[in-house]
């Protein structure tokens, strides 16, 4: 939670999805994605979840209204449009997630860049980043972000509050040993992973 949980919350604040919204998230079963889903759902949205079609039964489970497998769906390409896009793998050029984006609506790219295998070769998804902030300047639908350095504990009190209440939860996949590292890797890079993947330190 402390590294998924923040990042989504920090990227998927309340003040960003008025309740009725419809958002959708785009890598919705890994670890930021799955948490997403279930903030947007938290804030009242109407959340469509988009991953491959093995991980779409746990994106179900999460509470998505809907969900896409991106195998046999091209979101883009739907004619539908919602009124935030939270873009984890950052797999589609802006020119395309703005046919799915409403004209008042707005996008928050994570950009997973897939443990390297893309993106830029040393600098991953910085230069896509930084062309969208410049970008920004004459495209309201991406701004509304905040370079502010977040405040953890603030953001930490608010998913335990999240999970104590029952509107959060974790999604464990697989949990391995230690000695285990690079299996768990691996399996991690894989893409095949449902939620976290967990390295157990023992005493």
């Amino acid at each position: 939670m402390p590294t998924a949980g923040l990042i989504a919350l920090n990227n998927l604040p309340r003040r960003r999805v008025p309740s009725g919204s419809r958002v959708l998230v785009n890598g919705a079963a890994g670890g930021v994605g799955a948490i997403a889903v279930q903030l947007a759902k938290a804030y009242g949205a109407h959340v469509t979840g988009v991953d491959h079609a093995s991980k779409l039964a746990l994106v179900r489970s999460l509470g998505a209204d809907r969900v896409i497998d991106y195998t046999s769906e091209d979101f883009t390409r739907s004619g539908e449009q919602w009124d935030l896009i939270f873009d984890v793998p950052g797999n589609q050029s802006f020119k395309a997630i703005r046919r799915a984006l409403d004209p008042r609506g707005s996008y928050v790219l994570i950009g997973h860049d897939a443990f390297g295998a893309t993106g830029h070769r040393w600098l991953g998804s910085i230069p896509r980043v930084l062309g969208l902030v410049a970008l920004s300047a004459v495209s309201p639908q991406l701004r509304g972000g905040s370079f502010a350095s977040p405040d953890k504990r603030q953001l930490m009190g608010t998913l335990a509050s999240l999970m104590q209440t029952g509107q959060l939860r974790v999604v464990l996949d697989r949990i391995f040993p230690l000695s285990q590292a690079p299996q768990a890797m691996r399996h991690l890079m894989s893409g095949q992973s449902l939620g976290r993947v967990v390295l157990r330190i023992d005493d």
